[in-house]
Parts: C-alpha cells; sequence; structure tokens
C-alpha cells in the first residue's frame, strides 16, 4: 500500500480563515472550506491537482499570494509549533518569489526533509531578487 502524501499548501481564496492549516481530503470539502480561486491565483488550483493525485493536503489562506508576508509568517509559525509539521513531504508556494518568505520556511524543509515546490517563474523571480 502506497503512502498518503501530505502537503502544505499557501494560496488566495474567496473564503476561510486566513493563516490557519486545514487539513483536506476531498474536492468538496476543499470547495465548501475555501470556496472558489480568485482571479490570478494559483493557490486553489494547485490544490485541487494534489487532492486529484490523491495527497493529503493542508491549506493555508492568504490575502494575497506572495505578497502578504505576515499571512506566511503567521502560518509557518503555526506549523514549526505543531505536532505534524515532521509528516510533511513538501510546501508548495505558488506565487512567492519573495527570499523572505522562503528563508523563513527552509529551516521546516531542512528539519523535517521537507520539498520546497514552486514555479519556474517564481523561482527566476526568487535568484533574481
Amino acid at each position: 500500500m502506497t503512502k498518503t502524501l501530505t502537503l502544505v499548501l499557501f494560496g488566495e481564496a474567496e473564503k476561510g480563515h486566513l493563516h490557519r492549516g486545514i487539513l483536506c481530503q476531498t474536492l468538496p470539502e476543499l470547495i465548501d472550506i475555501f470556496g472558489h480561486p480568485p482571479p490570478a491565483s494559483r493557490g486553489l488550483v494547485f490544490a485541487i491537482q494534489s487532492l486529484l493525485y490523491g495527497q493529503e493536503l493542508i491549506y493555508f489562506r492568504v490575502q494575497e499570494e506572495g505578497y502578504s508576508h505576515e499571512d506566511y509568517f503567521r502560518s509557518i509559525k503555526q506549523i514549526d509549533e505543531s505536532e505534524w509539521a515532521s509528516n510533511i513531504a513538501a510546501y508548495v508556494l505558488p506565487g512567492v518569489g519573495d527570499s523572505e518568505i522562503i528563508q523563513a520556511l527552509t529551516p521546516l524543509c531542512h528539519t523535517h526533509h521537507s520539498l520546497l515546490i514552486t514555479t519556474q517563474s517564481d523561482l527566476y523571480d526568487y535568484l533574481t531578487g
């Protein structure tokens, strides 16, 4: 039997609590809690793809992908203080090329041997920023 991967994903959403990790295991559950994706948002799109591939998802809603520093920092602090941080296979940061946000999450990745997943354009922004 294949082990289910747990991903943490940060993204915008139509509704739901800010900087509070919510476990989602089905598409209807994701839509009920967070609603539809705002225009130009990629967080919920990645969340849908993750669930379709059978991965467990902890979704953190942020006000604006890549820009709401306080939302990211509060969420990262919550993860760091949680008991489930060691079970995270990867952190997904769509829309984030900001070095402060990425550097705040990097120690968790190192400690728990988790991946950091980003897009090509966000990686370019990070490397050239």
